[in-house]
């Protein structure tokens, strides 16, 4: 397994973890804290954190031999939305700090732009770019 593979690989495991244990936090310390519409936002968080945090996983053993550039570079937008999707979604409903919902449509970007990556690494006839 290269460098870059077990990265994303490690990334996915602790996202999941973290996904986990936020989502425990949210349905324990969080649900008579948070307005409904805040602990929403929060359990979006957390179920794209845990979905991506998946995604990851995959790139990581798919990339192994090395994969190719479009595989390393969904890897990278995966990370980025989590931190700014699920990041900003986290900031929003502890702090109440509205102006970081801006971040959320960016991270979401990320997101998408990751699985359109995925799709053209999964699609290509080359292993290693």
């Amino acid at each position: 397994m290269t460098s870059g593979a077990r990265t994303f690989s490690v990334l996915g495991a602790v996202f999941a973890g973290l996904g986990v244990a936020a989502g425990a936090f949210a349905a324990h310390a969080l649900k008579s804290v948070l307005t409904p519409e805040l602990l929403a936002a929060f359990e979006t968080g957390v179920r794209y954190q845990v979905y991506h945090a998946l995604a990851l996983l995959f790139v990581g053993t798919w990339n192994g031999d090395g994969g190719t550039t479009w595989a390393r570079r969904a890897g990278w937008l995966f990370v980025a939305g989590i931190a700014l999707f699920s990041g900003s979604l986290y900031l929003l409903a502890l702090s109440g700090l509205r102006w970081v919902g801006a971040l959320t449509p960016v991270g979401g970007v990320a997101l998408i732009g990751g699985w359109i990556c995925l799709v053209v690494a999964c699609g290509s006839n080359r292993h290693r770019a």
